[in-house]
């Protein structure tokens, strides 16, 4: 269970929701152990945060436990389309953690949001990979079938096509790591979706995950973000974590989440 999730499933406002699908990976395997990882680390976070006044254990947190994937990836995304699609319809804030980014398609699926905004070294706008349509590399392609628009806060990696559809799709806002901390949402009401792959970290701060990319986002920058975005969230998730560290990716997505819980049960207490 994640630390400090006691909500029972008919009292929740928020879920955490398990994905460990570690299916399309291109270099370090591991994400399946991400979900397990990110809730060991939260152990001794405190309950009590000071920038709130909030405690965690009072704000309805659910913890599902993990949607455990087979081998169909499609199949499995359908599966965790329908598991959040139920929280969705109850008014219940999904928290996916990951697994690899692939997750986040069937959260998108599910929750049908206006604005699609995620924390990414890479771009992730391939219509497919080594063959595969639904690979990790193939995630924002895939979020642009749902979300009107697509932000992409440090990205730093790319194909050459991928570089051209950006840089030509008025759909599709990519900001690079030296411009993320003057980066403002402008959401107007539009209901937002915050994907967090721990790989925008810079991998000196978050070296466990799979495909990591020097010149990336410092902690303080990312929390930043979460708490631009998160009054207007619909879902988050964090993806991409896996266990090839000591734990720096796993305590860094873990402390994003809980933020991104204060953030919103702020705000809305204050609507």
């Amino acid at each position: 269970m994640f630390p400090g999730a006691r909500a029972s499933r008919e009292a929740a406002e928020y879920a955490v929701v398990g994905a460990p699908l570690d299916v399309s990976t291109t270099f370090r395997p591991g994400t399946r152990f991400g979900p397990r990882r990110v809730r060991e680390a939260a152990e001794p976070f405190e309950d009590y945060d000071q920038h709130t006044g909030l405690r965690f254990t009072d704000l309805a947190v659910h913890d599902h436990g993990d949607v455990h994937p087979g081998d169909d990836a499609a199949e499995y995304l359908d599966f965790l389309r329908g598991a959040l699609a139920e929280y969705h319809r109850d008014r219940v804030v999904p928290l996916v953690v990951g697994g690899e980014h692939t997750v986040t398609v069937g959260a998108v699926r599910a929750l049908d949001p206006d604005v699609y905004v995620c924390l990414d070294a890479h771009l992730d706008l391939r219509e497919s990979y080594a063959g595969n349509p639904l690979s990790h590399a193939t995630v924002s392609n895939h979020v642009l079938d749902h979300a009107d628009r697509v932000v992409v806060l440090g990205a730093r990696s790319g194909s050459e096509p991928e570089w051209e559809s950006a840089g030509a799709c008025e759909d599709v806002t990519v900001v690079a790591p030296a411009d993320v901390a003057e980066w403002e949402p402008a959401l107007d009401g539009q209901r937002a979706y915050l994907s967090v792959d721990i790989d925008a970290a810079d991998p000196g701060f978050a070296p466990g995950t799979g495909t990591p990319e020097p010149f990336g986002l410092d902690p303080a920058t990312m929390r930043d973000v979460v708490r631009a975005v998160a009054p207007d969230c619909v879902g988050f998730d964090v993806v991409e974590v896996n266990d090839r560290d000591d734990g720096q990716a796993a305590s860094l997505g873990a402390k994003l989440l809980r933020r991104f819980v204060y953030t919103r049960a702020a705000a809305d207490r204050q609507a």
